[in-house]
């Protein structure tokens, strides 16, 4: 995940020269970039002006979610504990925003609404190798609908059998899918069975092809979550926890498969959990 992200920032980097608009100092005195504090409690929300094409994080301590699918002004950010690192975005008009984020326990400030002035500069690309923009209209994310229903959904006891991978004395489930309105739901379990406590680094979702003939390969596309609740930092030994992830809605046709990978920080006892596309297909 750390190498796509490198070579997406690079790409954006080469590919692209940027004109800094007049607010732009020049190089004896470089721009001071904002700061956003974030926890791993709260989605801290970015309001753009525009769309968002990219968002770009340096640290896998930081979490930034957008729709990759349809493009919305809505971005959530969340952290684990760590360094500071910096975030890069760019906007559908060719805008970039970039930010030093960091850290923060508690937090004051959760929602943020970026004006274009914020702007550091703008893409400089030749009219005539760019092809128009179409965008679909789309509904704001209602977060605090998105939240009661991850709610209910950890009070509910369905299952889906035998979604589950176990190694290590970790166990990691899916406990339910479920459609609504435009996002679907994934409420995982982890249970931990070792001897010692589990630091969760990250869990993903992705999307990989399924791999035929004599020369197999497949690709995997990421799927970042518009909204995470409850996702533990930690589980300790005996312990069970569950936390949902939600998405924008989705398909599979019979070539591919989801597969979850959750990954241990600061340890090796990883997990990859495959659902068949039919359990996509048809949720609850």
């Amino acid at each position: 995940m750390k190498t796509i992200q490198y070579l997406i920032a690079i790409s954006a980097l080469v590919l692209f020269s940027v004109s800094l608009q007049a607010k732009t100092l020049n190089n004896s005195n470089p721009i001071i970039l904002d700061t956003l504090y974030a926890n791993e409690a709260k989605n801290v929300a970015l309001f753009f002006p525009k769309p968002i094409r990219q968002g770009i994080v340096g640290s896998a301590s930081f979490v930034f979610s957008f729709n990759r699918d349809i493009p919305q002004y809505l971005g959530l950010l969340q952290a684990q504990p760590g360094k500071e690192s910096n975030l890069l975005v760019i906007t559908t008009d060719g805008s970039i925003y970039s930010y030093i984020i960091k850290y923060k326990a508690q937090l004051t400030q959760v929602n943020y609404f970026v004006k274009p002035q914020n702007s550091i500069g703008k893409e400089d690309r030749k009219k005539d190798t760019l092809a128009p923009i179409t965008l679909k209209p789309i509904a704001a994310v209602n977060l605090p609908h998105l939240k009661s229903l991850s709610i209910k959904l950890l009070q509910g006891n369905q299952g889906l059998g035998h979604l589950m991978k176990r190694n290590y004395g970790i166990k990691l489930s899916t406990k339910n899918i479920v459609f609504d309105r435009e996002q679907m739901y994934f409420v995982f379990e982890i249970e931990n069975k070792s001897g010692l406590d589990y630091d969760v680094d990250f869990l993903e979702i992705g999307v990989q092809s399924r791999a035929k003939g004599k020369r197999k390969s497949s690709q995997r596309m990421v799927k970042q979550p518009l909204y995470k609740h409850q996702f533990p930092n930690k589980v300790k030994k005996g312990e069970r926890v569950r936390f949902v992830y939600v998405l924008s809605k989705f398909s599979l046709n019979n070539n591919n498969r989801v597969v979850v990978q959750l990954q241990e920080a600061q340890g090796e006892r990883d997990l990859e959990l495959k659902i068949a596309h039919r359990f996509i297909n048809n949720p609850n």
